[in-house]
């Protein structure tokens, strides 16, 4: 028998902070509202969860129904539910972020989303919602995260020089690390394949190429071994 509950339900969401790194800037995913509340306005990939969809899957689906993107490194960020976030009525939010490469992602806006692109996190326009707190919320946990796991390889392309590397890191936490310090640790750790190649087509001296050593990283952890930088 159908069950009657006492209660009212509020409407459950999810939204994704999608994070991309092209050798200057941290980048986000955004997209431009087709419908109302908030039409014309920027917001964060996202939508309703289905009745019988995990929610997991949810954000997948609006990821890539909104904006192409799909195969994304993601991960549960935080869920959040003030009474007055959505002017729709009483809607909790359960948000991800993740990260890919740029060069492996175009993106291509549809459904409910007029536009779709890539925003500097330095230089963002107004957001709908409170996708402002969302995001800043997922910078803070790349910010705390990139440092004691590897995950700002997820950023970089498949090759990459250490100067590029550096830079990311730089980048992300939003302060200078010194050359030498961080080159001596990060090769010490071992993780690091050198390719053998190096940069073509550049104007300055060209730098070897490395990649990063998932298999090695993954037995090292499962003995304990603790990524710092």
């Amino acid at each position: 028998m159908p069950h009657t509950y006492e209660y009212p339900r509020p409407s459950l969401t999810v939204d994704a902070v999608v994070f991309g790194f092209d050798d200057q800037d941290l980048k986000v995913l955004l997209i431009q509202r087709a419908l109302e509340p908030f039409a014309g306005n920027w917001a964060l990939p996202g939508g309703f969860v289905q009745m019988e969809e995990p929610l997991e899957a949810a954000v997948r689906r609006e990821l890539r129904e909104e904006t192409g993107v799909s195969n994304v490194y993601l991960e549960q960020l935080f869920t959040f539910g003030d009474p007055e976030r959505d002017p729709r009525g009483r809607v909790v939010s359960v948000a991800y972020y993740g990260l890919v490469k740029l060069s492996e992602h175009h993106v291509l806006a549809a459904t409910d989303a007029r536009n779709a692109a890539w925003f500097p996190v330095t230089d963002l326009p107004p957001l709908a919602f409170d996708h402002d707190r969302i995001l800043e919320t997922a910078h803070r946990r790349l910010q705390g995260k990139v440092r004691y796991q590897p995950i700002g390889f997820e950023l970089l392309p498949k090759h990459f020089t250490l100067s590029q590397l550096q830079h990311l890191y730089e980048t992300v936490l939003e302060r200078p690390l010194d050359k030498r310090n961080f080159r001596k640790k990060i090769l010490a750790m071992g993780l690091l394949i050198d390719t053998g190649e190096i940069e073509q087509d550049v104007s300055h001296r060209a730098a070897r190429l490395f990649a990063f050593n998932q298999k090695k990283y993954q037995a090292l952890e499962k003995k304990g071994f603790n990524f710092e930088i």
